[in-house]
């Protein structure tokens, strides 16, 4: 076996825990002497142990002159456990093959420098592309201080969320719905307008048959807390963990039933009525969301990407005609011209039962 196949298997193992590290990254190790894997580890949450103090423990005295393979910089801080990067001079490593860098201020660069000052051969840049995709989300969370956002919709062939009289269940089958939990179980909150919020009473829960550890934040933009105090989302789940994100000049009587429900009220800047989309995502970024999915209608989607605050979008589409001049669309607002038009690169194309999966990047506007 190579080093890309010893990196490669430290990326599966990093993502068994997607949907369960945040706010910390997805990390996986892989210890090998004598081309044998000796240790394997991947970190399974916070206040865990990383996954290179697990690979090392699983290597025991092997990894004395051994290589370790890792997807993300070895951290040189103290924080919700000891710096890792020491303990892999302790263990007597020979060399350190590290997939891409950490850009948090704290190690950004440190965990190396450790590694190389006691005479451990550094390697880094190896799979790094697949390396920062698995971990995108907290890259974005860690240098623009805000949630990555991905930007989910469901449409029919023809560009339809719903027909001329609303009714949008079920544009895609059962294996897309899947899914679409599936994504809900990586996010650490799930965004959703008002107008969804009345029109489909959703739950925004994760539903994957078993429990799910993690509780994501259901969230609404509702400008003029209209929601009412029975919504399924508000009692889904821990009501504090409901999210009501209101605009200047919300009624004052609302915002109390609301709170009173158990539900979070978070007063938003904008203008009266609007909530302004970077504040709610600051707000969310110091309470460690690092994810967000949005699962919004056109207009929500169109603030958001009017905004600027899209990086990834995921579209599902069902091979399903609709037609109709006043069925709504995935994204309303103003609209753009053509070289004004967005794009999504590196977009992948699958089958997902009877439907389509479309997803990729939003290149940011010039």
């Amino acid at each position: 076996m190579t080093d890309l196949d010893f990196m490669r298997r430290a990326l599966d193992l990093a993502d068994r825990a997607a949907g369960l590290t945040s706010p910390n990254p997805l990390v996986g190790a892989v210890v090998v002497r004598d081309s044998v894997v000796v240790g394997e580890g991947f970190h399974a949450g916070p206040g865990r142990p990383h996954a290179e103090i697990e690979a090392l423990r699983a290597a025991g005295d092997r990894a004395g002159g051994a290589t370790l393979y890792v997807t993300l910089e070895p951290c040189a801080h103290q924080g919700r456990t000891s710096p890792c990067a020491p303990a892999l001079v302790a263990a007597g490593l020979a060399r350190v093959v590290v997939a891409t860098g950490d850009p948090n201020p704290l190690v950004d660069g440190r965990g190396l420098e450790i590694l190389r000052r006691a005479g451990i051969a550094v390697d880094s840049g190896l799979l790094a592309d697949e390396a920062r995709a698995q971990n995108r989300a907290f890259f974005t969370w860690i240098t623009h201080r805000r949630p990555h956002v991905t930007l989910k919709t469901a449409m029919t062939l023809d560009g339809k969320i719903a027909d001329v009289h609303g009714g949008s269940r079920w544009i895609t089958g059962e294996a897309a719905r899947a899914e679409t939990h599936r994504l809900r179980s990586r996010a650490d909150a799930i965004v959703v307008g008002i107008g969804t919020a009345l029109a489909d009473d959703p739950e925004l829960t994760v539903r994957l048959g078993a429990a799910w550890p993690r509780e994501p934040y259901r969230v609404v933009v509702d400008g003029e807390a209209r929601l009412p105090t029975q919504a399924r989302l508000i009692h889904a789940g821990t009501p504090a963990r409901a999210v009501i994100a209101v605009g200047p000049g919300a009624p004052a009587g609302r915002l109390r039933q609301l709170a009173a429900a158990g539900a979070t009220v978070v007063e938003c800047s904008g203008s009266p009525g609007r909530v302004d989309l970077r504040h709610l995502l600051g707000w969310l970024a110091e309470r460690e969301v690092v994810a967000a999915l949005v699962e919004g209608g056109g207009g929500l989607n169109a603030a958001f990407l009017e905004a600027g605050l899209v990086d990834r979008v995921v579209v599902f589409i069902g091979p399903r005609l609709l037609g109709g001049r006043a069925a709504p669309t995935p994204v309303e607002g103003g609209g753009r011209s053509l070289k004004e038009a967005l794009r999504v690169v590196g977009a992948t194309v699958r089958p997902i039962g009877e439907d389509f999966v479309i997803e990729g990047d939003v290149e940011p506007a010039r």
